[in-house]
């Protein structure tokens, strides 16, 4: 009896045309092969999605998560490298290019396709964080938005004074404490996927709540807590790893690699419990 279910008969490979003729591919034997199958995303459970692994075989739109984790981890590993004080440098300006135009617009954009694709978690994740370094950029913005400029109170030599000194440092860190709740949140959608996404909200959520305690935390005088700061960089640059690493695990299929990227799923999520070897007492309670 003939298979009524579309996605079976594509599967199929029906070797011959309509007219019941054979097919002959131009003579090439694998020209017929679907390999779509093979477009797994091993680091989202499927699609940016965790817990949840959804085939790619028949849809129109590719997966936007590897954008969007890019944009991510490139932002993130430079601002990271400024909070750990690399070769002296302290001042975050040159992030703002890159979170206008990066880990901003173009991460925001990975979370609309992301919507387009029916993703709510990868919609929700990425074009939130798109915001983040939306906002982060236009609070960092010298001279356009002057929001820093606006919280110093100084005196006739420049120096900051009075009891407004940590007013920003304050403000900032309420605002990263805010992304250290929402990032928790997230970090509980992806208990049941796999350790290499887990890590990675992981890591991004303690890099905010050290950034935030860092400002929340700062001298009598408005200078941060630079031990906190540093601490948060040095998260923040395992979270930008493990963002890259999610998105290589993304693009990296048999059209462009010639091995799949291990992301370790859970043992109780269900990829998990898939490949989890059937005892002897489950197949006779079967």
């Amino acid at each position: 009896m003939a298979s009524t279910d579309p996605v079976k008969e594509t599967s199929i490979h029906d070797h011959s045309e309509p007219n019941g003729t054979q097919r002959t591919y131009g003579g090439n034997p694998l020209a017929h092969i679907n390999t779509t199958d093979s477009a797994r995303l091993p680091a989202f459970g499927g699609e940016y999605q965790p817990g949840l692994y959804r085939p790619t075989d028949h849809r129109k739109f590719a997966n936007p998560a590897p954008l969007g984790l890019s944009a991510f981890a490139l932002t993130t590993f430079v601002l990271s490298l400024i909070n750990v004080g690399t070769r002296g440098v302290t001042e975050p300006n040159v992030v703002v290019a890159l979170a206008f135009g990066y880990g901003g617009l173009i991460q925001l954009l990975a979370g609309m396709w992301e919507m387009a694709v029916g993703n709510t978690f990868g919609a929700t994740a990425l074009s939130s964080y798109g915001g983040f370094w939306l906002s982060f950029a236009i609070v960092l913005t010298p001279g356009g938005f002057d929001i820093v400029a606006a919280y110093a109170t100084t005196d006739a030599t420049g120096k900051a004074t009075g009891a407004n000194v940590n007013d920003f440092n304050n403000a900032f860190g309420y605002f990263l404490m805010g992304w250290f709740i929402f990032t928790t949140i997230l970090l509980l959608c992806t208990l049941r996927s796999t350790v290499a996404f887990f890590m990675l909200f992981f890591t991004l959520d303690i890099a905010f709540l050290l950034l935030a305690l860092g400002h929340l935390y700062a001298s009598a005088e408005g200078a941060l807590n630079i031990k906190l700061i540093n601490g948060g960089g040095y998260f923040g640059l395992f979270a930008a790893f493990l963002a890259w690493y999610n998105a290589f695990a993304g693009i990296a299929d048999d059209s462009n690699s010639f091995f799949v990227i291990p992301v370790a799923h859970f043992p109780w999520s269900d990829k998990g419990r898939e490949r989890k070897p059937v005892t002897k007492t489950e197949r006779e309670t079967v």
